[in-house]
This record gives structure tokens, C-alpha cells and sequence, in this order.
């Protein structure tokens, strides 16, 4: 190739390049071009038209007085059987309600904030770490005679992905100075008080559209996930054992249903020495993995499993309850098996 022709062909592909890259080119450098971005108005959504996926996470409240605000507006819910979505549910135990939903408390946090925000009632305490907001002292029904409080706890639920709001009430009468510091109860002074915002919550929780995006998830009340109240551990003997981060009355409750609902038969069962006595043979094909080699043949080939008496003892201890299954009889099969009966129960609590 002569010297010429070489030179003009190495100008037209320099060319080229310029023209492809260079400031006007289609693949030019855009990395400076936010600089430029101009600042245009809030999208405006037409009023036939929805628009709950333009809500702002965070609302900035309006400057409100900082003494007692007038509560008068709580909404009334709606019937929550009828109008909610199935993951937002409110769980009674005796004198305890609290509210089960299906999503994280990193998701659930900006939610309940929201709802104080859009009840325009300031928020004295907030700890997104520990789950734990507080409201300011409220008038609540035109009540002159007494001032309201309200602790609202985001906790992690049994299991990853599900969260347990808890509600207390407090008052104080308006005939002395609001306190300063607040002694809160282990139970509700007012449990129609509380009750009327689980109500209230529950059914905005519901009507919220966004409770499962991304999104809207709070990066510090995501910390509280980590802390399911349901895990299987090991002891200190090596033994797998579950651990039930709740009160000992709740937890006799749910490993009894547990047991019920994975159709484990319950031989005899006595709540004061905290044990069950059951008969399982393992979790089904249907229900998920399960002890297949403890399937043994039986006339023609076709197999069952051979069910096996259990002791299930609960041990509390320092506010955790220990699920321990244990064979009543001895066999070379049997503990794989008590893991299998503890899975059992983990995956049916509810």
C-alpha cells in the first residue's frame, strides 16, 4: 500500500472516531450532562386518574402548636375482614392485640409514620434501631378532662418478611402538667383507646398500595430484620433446638397449633409442666423435604412411614422459650427425625 493512500486512510478513521465520540457524535461523553438538568415543576396527575404511586415516603409535616393537639379525627376503619389485603391481620392472645403483616419492618416503618403524619400528630420519640415511635400528648374526642399517648413497637414477626405492631396508651389528667418523662405500662391504661388505633393502623396498612415496594423500605428500621422471633439453633450439646423470642403463654399456644395444623397427633399435653407428648412420622412429600429413608416396606412393596412417640418440652428461660424434641424411645433414627418434628412446628406457627 502506497504512503499516500496509507496517510488518507488513517485521516478518515481518525475522522470517523471524532465524529462518533466527539461532542455532537452519538456516543459522545454524557457524564457531566446532570449539570445542565433543568429543574422542572411536580408532576401533576389528573384527577380521574390514580395516583398513589407518586405518595412522598417521608412527608414533611406543617409546623404544628407543641402542646396538646386536638385528636378529634381518628377515621373510623372499615370492616378489616372485608376490606384489607390478606398479609395485614390483627392477633388477640387473651389481654394482648397486636397487628401481623407481611412485609418487613423496614418496610412497615415509613408507613406508620405516615399514618401519624396524615393524622397530623408530631412524634415526641422515634428509635428506627429499635422499632419504637411515640406520639406527642394528644386530646383525643374533645376530652378536657385527660391528655393521650400513644408507643407504637415495630418488632420482627416469627419469621423473615413478616412484622408485629404493637400499640400502647397512656393518659394523663389535664389538670396537672403534662410529664415530662413517661413511665410506660406493660399493658394499655385504655384498651378501647388502643384498640381504636390497631383498628385505624391495621386498615391503613391495608389500603396502602406500596407496602411491598423496595422502595419505600427505611435502611435503619431495616437493622430490626436480622432478629426473626422463630429460629432453629443449637444448644450447647449440639442438640437443635427452637428458640421462641416471646412469652411462655404465647408460645404454648402456637406449638400447640403448630402441631394441630402440620396433623401431628397429640397423645397427652399438661400447659403447667410445659410438655406435649405426640405421635409423628415425618413431614410429608406434599408438605416439603422430609425423612424419606425412614420409609419401610410393607406388603407388595408399598411403603409408610412408621410414626414414633415424641416429648416436646418447652423451657423458659430468660424471656426465650426453648422448643426441645425428644424421642420417648430410643432408635439409631430418631433424632433425625425430632429435627424433622421441631421443622414441623417452625413452619406452621402462625
Amino acid at each position: 500500500m502506497s504512503k499516500p493512500l496509507l496517510i488518507l486512510m488513517l485521516g478518515i478513521s481518525l475522522t470517523g472516531c471524532n465524529y462518533l465520540a466527539g461532542e455532537n457524535g452519538p456516543f459522545r461523553d454524557r457524564a457531566d450532562d446532570y449539570r445542565e438538568a433543568p429543574i422542572l415543576p411536580l408532576m401533576a396527575v389528573p384527577d380521574e386518574l390514580d395516583s398513589y404511586t407518586l405518595d412522598e415516603l417521608y412527608v414533611i409535616p406543617a409546623q404544628f402548636s407543641i402542646s396538646a393537639l386536638p385528636f378529634d379525627g381518628i377515621p373510623l376503619p372499615k370492616p378489616i375482614e372485608t376490606n384489607r389485603r390478606e398479609g395485614v391481620i390483627i392477633q388477640n392472645l387473651t389481654d394482648i392485640s397486636w397487628i401481623v403483616l407481611d412485609a418487613t419492618p423496614g418496610q412497615v416503618w415509613p408507613l406508620v409514620r405516615d399514618y401519624w403524619t396524615q393524622l397530623e400528630v408530631i412524634l415526641d420519640y422515634e428509635d428506627p434501631g429499635a422499632g419504637i415511635m411515640e406520639t406527642s400528648w394528644l386530646e383525643v374526642d374533645s376530652n378536657l378532662d385527660k391528655r393521650h399517648k400513644y408507643r407504637v413497637t415495630i418488632e420482627p414477626g416469627l419469621h423473615s418478611g413478616y412484622s408485629e405492631i404493637y400499640v400502647i396508651h397512656v393518659e394523663s389528667p389535664r389538670s396537672e402538667p403534662a410529664p415530662l418523662v413517661t413511665t410506660w405500662p406493660e399493658a394499655s391504661i385504655s384498651e378501647d383507646r388502643e384498640r381504636q388505633i390497631l383498628d385505624s393502623l391495621s386498615q391503613y396498612l391495608a389500603d396502602r398500595n406500596d407496602v411491598y415496594q423496595a422502595s419505600s423500605a427505611s435502611l435503619l428500621a431495616g437493622s430490626i430484620e436480622a432478629e426473626r422471633k422463630a429460629n432453629i439453633v443449637e444448644d450447647g450439646q449440639g442438640q437443635q433446638v427452637l428458640e421462641l423470642r416471646i412469652s411462655y403463654r404465647r408460645a404454648w399456644v402456637l406449638v400447640r397449633s403448630a402441631l394441630d395444623e402440620a396433623g401431628v397427633t397429640i397423645l397427652e399435653n399438661d400447659r403447667d409442666m410445659a410438655f406435649l407428648n405426640v405421635r409423628f412420622s415425618g413431614i410429608s412429600e406434599e408438605e416439603g423435604p422430609g425423612f424419606i429413608g425412614r420409609l419401610f416396606g410393607r406388603g407388595g412393596g408399598e411403603a409408610v412411614a412408621v410414626a414414633q412417640d415424641f416429648s416436646v418440652r418447652l423451657v423458659d428461660e430468660d424471656g426465650v422459650v426453648t422448643v426441645i424434641a425428644e424421642p420417648l424411645e430410643s432408635a439409631d433414627d430418631l433424632p433425625e427425625l425430632a429435627v424433622e418434628l421441631l421443622l414441623a412446628i417452625n413452619n406452621n406457627l402462625n
